[in-house]
């Protein structure tokens, strides 16, 4: 099952790589060359493919739960100052995810959305410090009555070129539900309320919808 924002990306890269398999055919006499280009048409289809993967995942809603939102590795864990919105400390919780992992965003918490941007940036790599400033960026705040509200940003890495931002302000979201998606390498940054209870560590490898990173 493939995410819905690559479909455009799928066809056109499957059209350009059989163009390509096909012209090798009958214009490269070379026989290895012919079947080097061959293959490598396969190997840019594959990895469009997997990129845009879009696996079904079961999500139970628990409003005392905050899951993970992405696949990929636990890069954060730290107490900063979230100067956009709640212009106080927070605990961050950055979860990086390579071009290799699913890049379908999910809620976090089930709730309504109170807040919702869209920040036009640079693209520096994701695990840059200043990424989440500096970059292309959406900010969105989700509120419920268990949790409170807990922010998350998506944040284009150095080959994002769009993010997609599906969360609208008064939406009333489901956890686990599709939230969005990042194109090509990128990284989702978690805002939560101090005290909340981590149940991750840095370094660890989390799946998007499954796993519970943080609980009251």
């Amino acid at each position: 099952m493939f995410h819905k924002e690559g479909f455009k990306i799928i066809i056109y890269t499957f059209l350009i790589c059989a163009l390509f398999a096909i012209l090798a055919e009958y214009r490269i006499d070379t026989f290895w060359l012919r079947k080097a280009v061959q293959l490598l048409s396969v190997i840019i289809l594959l990895l469009v493919l997997q990129f845009f993967r879009n696996p079904k995942r079961s999500t139970f809603p628990n409003e005392s739960h905050i899951i993970s939102p992405v696949d990929g590795k636990v890069v954060v864990i730290e107490e900063v100052f979230e100067k956009e919105y709640f212009k106080d400390k927070r605990l961050q919780v950055s979860i990086f995810m390579s071009p290799f992992n699913v890049h379908v965003t999910r809620y976090a918490m089930s709730g309504s959305v109170v807040f919702s941007k869209y920040h036009p940036g640079k693209y520096l790599v994701a695990w840059h410090p200043k990424s989440s400033e500096l970059n292309e960026r959406t900010t969105v705040v989700l509120e419920n009555k268990t949790l409170g509200q807990i922010l998350y940003r998506q944040i284009a890495g150095a080959l994002a070129r769009r993010i997609v931002n599906y969360a609208k302000v008064g939406d009333e979201v489901i956890q686990g539900e599709d939230a969005g998606f990042i194109k090509f390498g990128s990284r989702v940054d978690l805002f939560l309320p101090l005290g909340t209870k981590i149940n991750i560590e840095k370094n660890q490898v989390v799946k998007g919808g499954q796993d519970c990173i943080a609980e009251v």
